[in-house]
């Protein structure tokens, strides 16, 4: 008797669960060859509203939490995807065409990404903020605190995994909840990994991550008023200045779109910050 096999339908990545888009809708994941690989949720306008309610419910706690404990936290999402480095693998493989060899190359840069923004959660506040000069009997200091909720559109070209972490894992690290948009044509990597944060200790919300089109969900995210700072990388092949516009009538900060994966840098973690002054009275004793 032939055994008919069970395609994978994968649902979102919205407040630590994994939802259904309420459209209903999903999407073929084709292979480069044009095989099929599994059903991806389609997520709609409404699904991209939700998720940045949830990533709104937890900002407080994040943000809250001390740079070492999120310090720890990536770090431990490093330590499951290294567990999970076969499969990953194996869907870069598949999803995007490469050679085994690359793709193992890929999987290991994202968890070294990882591990290299673990490192910073701590130590970016001593390096981007400052004691200022002033005259008079005052401390002055600047300190970089986290922005809010971040949108963000993730790589689209290759990289799916790479292109993933190098967005997400700067803008978490300090203190930032994200609304995440994967690669709409390799989105398997996106998926496994939301299911290594809900299995982390990464607090629901956090981080939400949502499958199908960023031509289609990137206006409504950009123009969100609830939603502080939008991460354009992905949206080189989308109308980006017209983004930028919707984005500007919530006066949000804007980050432009990327050539491919970006680096880890100080300067992307900083950039989803905000700077907070604060003046002190030198004591007199």
């Amino acid at each position: 008797m032939t055994r008919l096999a069970v395609p994978k339908t994968y649902k979102l990545y919205i407040g630590g669960k994994f939802p259904r888009s309420e459209s209903g809708r999903t999407y073929e994941v084709l292979s480069k060859k044009g095989v099929f690989l599994a059903n991806a949720s389609l997520a709609s306008r409404k699904d991209a509203r939700d998720a940045v309610v949830a990533a709104r419910a937890a900002v407080a706690g994040w943000s809250g939490a001390t740079g070492y404990n999120r310090g720890q936290v990536l770090y431990r999402i490093a330590e499951l995807l290294e567990g999970r480095r076969d499969q990953f693998v194996e869907e870069l493989v598949s999803s995007e065409g490469i050679t085994k060899a690359a793709a193992t190359k890929q999987v290991d840069t994202a968890i070294d990404a990882w591990v290299w923004y673990a490192g910073w959660a701590d130590k970016y506040v001593q390096v981007a903020g400052n004691g200022n000069p002033v005259s008079g009997p005052y401390f002055n200091l600047s300190t970089p605190e986290a922005t809010g909720v971040v949108a963000i559109i993730a790589p689209q070209g290759g990289d799916s995994l790479l292109g993933l972490v190098a967005v997400i894992a700067p803008a978490i690290l300090t203190g930032n909840t994200v609304v995440v948009v994967a690669s709409e044509a390799s989105p398997l990597a996106a998926i496994s990994l939301s299911e290594v944060l809900a299995t982390s200790d990464v607090p629901g919300g956090v981080v939400n991550i949502l499958t199908g089109s960023p031509k289609e969900i990137a206006p409504w995210l950009a123009g969100h008023a609830d939603v502080n700072a939008i991460d354009l990388a992905g949206a080189e092949n989308l109308d980006w200045v017209d983004l930028q516009v919707i984005a500007a009538d919530t006066l949000k900060r804007v980050l432009a779109p990327v050539a491919g994966a970006p680096a880890p840098s100080l300067e992307r973690i900083v950039a989803l910050t905000e700077t907070k002054t604060v003046w002190h009275t030198k004591s007199l004793i």
